[in-house]
């Protein structure tokens, strides 16, 4: 049905707050990079009008930090624009804090801690290997 694939993977050792906000963070990056994968408002029998939701199925995914590095790796190899979370980005509060911490890492010490990605299905299904579904 869809030529492109929405992945989502997180560490799987964050505690459950944590994932959902990086999940919640991740997905914005793709709603950013790709506003056409937003759809058309929602409208309910009684009329009320609702935001629009992605026309595309996300698939969530967990693995470890060795596995979030070597998907990192592949992305950046393949020249897969992403979306990247890293652990260091807890410890702070608003947006330039967030983009200051994350300048001071590169791919090889990054802790990412979530990774996410649109882009043709067998090229994410290549750079996801590894990873396996979110519980």
């Amino acid at each position: 049905m869809f030529d492109t694939k929405i992945a989502i993977v997180l560490r799987d050792d964050m505690a459950t707050w944590q994932a959902l906000n990086v999940t919640a963070f991740l997905t914005s990056g793709i709603v950013a990079q790709s506003p056409d994968v937003i759809g058309e408002p929602y409208r309910d029998r009684a009329e009320n009008v609702y935001n629009p939701l992605s026309i595309q199925p996300v698939i969530m995914l967990a693995a470890d930090q060795g596995t979030l590095s070597t998907i990192h790796r592949r992305s950046l190899e393949r020249g897969v624009r992403t979306c990247l979370y890293i652990e260091e980005m807890f410890s702070t509060g608003h947006d330039a804090a967030n983009r200051a911490v994350f300048a001071q890492f590169a791919p090889d010490d990054a802790k990412v801690v979530g990774i996410a990605m649109r882009a043709d299905k067998k090229l994410v299904d290549k750079i996801t290997k590894g990873a396996r579904m979110h519980p």
